[in-house]
């Protein structure tokens, strides 16, 4: 089937952006939501990011505050990994997922995890399309492809469930909200 094929090339061909091709010079909020599309791969126009969205990745935690309202590489980075993150996650785990790779590890290095990872991703679902595959067999194709879903996201909900567990707790007491944490690095700076 020409439509299998034209998809099996999508997903071998389309990848993000490498870090060193990622804009070097700061976004405005307008020129990042333009630039996020070529990230990742979408059939679906409704799916298009929103300023709203931005702002909200941000104060959930997921993605950097601005630098003066300016989007840098590392918000571009992140926001290709929620972007495509959000389809199969909650703000939640996602929250948890990066919490635990970031691990003070430059945003330039998990980007390049988390583009290995995608790259390896597709590849093997690209593997399992067929161009031979005919009409009668896209709904077996289509019903294993959604099992090998389901058993995936059982496994990372196991796997999150664990990463929460080993998280450390914070100390009673000596919890700061982020807003508190925020107003006391203004007054020091």
């Amino acid at each position: 089937m020409e439509e299998l094929e034209q998809l099996k090339q999508t997903l071998e061909r389309e990848r993000p952006a490498d870090w060193n091709d990622l804009p070097d010079l700061a976004l405005y909020m307008d020129q990042l939501i333009s630039y996020m599309p070529r990230q990742l791969i979408r059939f679906d126009a409704e799916e298009q990011l929103t300023p709203a969205m931005v702002n909200n990745y941000i104060k959930d935690g997921l993605v950097p505050r601005a630098e003066g309202k300016r989007y840098n590489r590392d918000h571009l980075a992140f926001l290709t990994a929620v972007c495509a993150l959000k389809k199969v996650l909650s703000v939640k785990d996602t929250s948890v997922l990066l919490e635990t790779v970031r691990a003070d590890r430059p945003a330039r290095e998990l980007y390049a995890d988390f583009t290995r990872a995608l790259d390896d991703a597709l590849g093997q679902t690209a593997g399992t399309l067929d161009a031979g595959t005919s009409e009668g067999q896209l709904p077996r194709l289509a019903m294993e492809l959604a099992l090998r879903s389901y058993a995936d996201q059982l496994a990372c909900a196991r796997v999150l469930a664990i990463l929460r567990q080993r998280r450390p707790e914070p100390e009673k007491g000596k919890e700061k909200t982020k807003k508190q944490q925020e107003e006391g690095e203004k007054k020091h700076a």
